[in-house]
């Protein structure tokens, strides 16, 4: 059994983001030389998420305008001491990990489906991604 570590550091720069990590991503598989194994991907903060999805921008721009429409413009009791109390909430409903399966070396995922990394919380100098990879 083999475990691989690696991590992809971006910086965001607007409040609500969709970013495409998906060449990352596969490219952290591919170096890991495991054929077949699991992908684990993971942000290890409270005000980001990931989802698998398609990365066409209409739709990413409708991802973005669903998040708002359900969490902004709200009063919440969170922000009496810090403004992120939706950034706290859309990410909670979310998950900021998730679980790929690796075959043949390549993630085996949908046609459609991409991995996105969803800021709530932007802009943010530094955001981390964990990707662990576990296979032989």
């Amino acid at each position: 059994m083999k475990i691989e570590f690696e991590e992809i550091r971006l910086r965001t720069s607007r409040r609500i983001e969709v970013i495409d990590i998906t060449r990352e991503v596969e490219e952290i598989v591919r170096n890991s030389g495991v054929k077949e194994g699991i992908c684990f991907i993971f942000c290890p903060h409270a005000t980001c998420f990931l989802i698998l999805e398609e990365a066409e921008s209409g739709l990413l721009e409708d991802i973005k305008g669903k998040i708002e429409e359900d969490f902004l413009n709200r009063e919440y009791k969170h922000d009496r001491i810090d403004d992120n109390a939706f950034s706290h909430l859309a990410s909670g409903f979310y998950y900021q990990g998730r679980l790929i399966p690796i075959k043949d070396g390549r993630l085996l995922r949908g046609t459609w489906q991409n991995v996105l990394f969803v800021e709530v919380d932007g802009p943010r100098s530094e955001r981390r991604i964990i990707v662990e990879i576990l296979g032989k």
